[in-house]
């Protein structure tokens, strides 16, 4: 074999090498996929958020997260905790986070219920390696001064537990102080919107992926192959919101 050829095998073989190790690499650095379980009531199943959530982390270039959601319509996590699913689905284990949601929760029934409940999942959730999240919701528009205290209840019971606080409530008023037009209340005074939904599941998206959520997909497909768009520039907003209210919380 000559010398230029067994130089040139040698550089071959070293940048063949160096190839397969920067590909080992690569392949170390992707994330596996989330596995998020969502617990609550019709907050959570209107408008199907855990796929919408999903449906976001993917366009976004993450893996495609494994997400279970147990609702009921009305039920507190007090019902949840008695009719046992949640835990079953619970101790299924491999989950990464288990969001806990239930009404505002801002009377002082509410709050403890929320407070007491939250530690009894936080509980079962730590015998399989589960972050707790809690997920702020809003009040009904029949009460708008509650805003506080939804935001307090849901912030306190996820420090009880040593969870995570997904404040989407305060990223719905983030996003009004930007654009007050925005439609987030369904007809009920209570129930999202799809673009009330969307401001959830982008606040999501930045807590669990630790992404800012400014700069997603202002089209994303949704349950039933059915799709939401909204106009770039009110996602933005919305998106924005999020992105504050995150921050907000973050900071306390």
């Amino acid at each position: 074999m000559s010398l230029r050829l067994r130089v040139a095998l040698a550089f071959g073989l070293a940048a063949a090498a160096a190839a397969a190790h920067g590909q080992e690499r690569a392949e170390e650095e992707i994330a596996p996929p989330l596995h998020v379980l969502f617990i609550g009531n019709s907050l959570t199943y209107t408008n199907d958020l855990p796929a919408m959530f999903r449906s976001l982390a993917e366009a976004a270039g993450e893996s495609r997260p494994f997400v279970r959601a147990v609702t009921a319509p009305g039920f507190s996590l007090e019902d949840q905790w008695n009719q046992g699913e949640a835990q079953r689905a619970i101790a299924v284990g491999s989950w990464d986070y288990v969001v806990l949601q239930q009404g505002p929760s801002a009377s002082a029934d509410g709050i403890s219920v929320l407070r007491a409940y939250a530690e009894r999942f936080a509980g079962q959730m730590r015998a399989v390696r589960a972050r707790p999240v809690l997920y702020m919701v809003w009040p009904p528009t029949s009460r708008p001064q509650d805003f506080d205290g939804v935001a307090q209840s849901y912030a306190d019971a996820a420090k009880d537990v040593g969870g995570l606080l997904c404040p989407a409530g305060d990223a719905w008023r983030e996003a009004w102080k930007r654009d007050r037009k925005l439609a987030f209340y369904s007809a009920d005074g209570l129930h999202p919107t799809p673009a009330g939904t969307y401001v959830a599941a982008v606040t999501f998206f930045g807590l669990l992926y630790h992404r800012s959520p400014v700069g997603l997909p202002s089209k994303v497909a949704v349950a039933g192959g059915a799709s939401l768009s909204l106009e770039p520039a009110s996602a933005r907003v919305m998106q924005e919101g999020a992105a504050a209210a995150l921050a907000k919380w973050r900071s306390r």
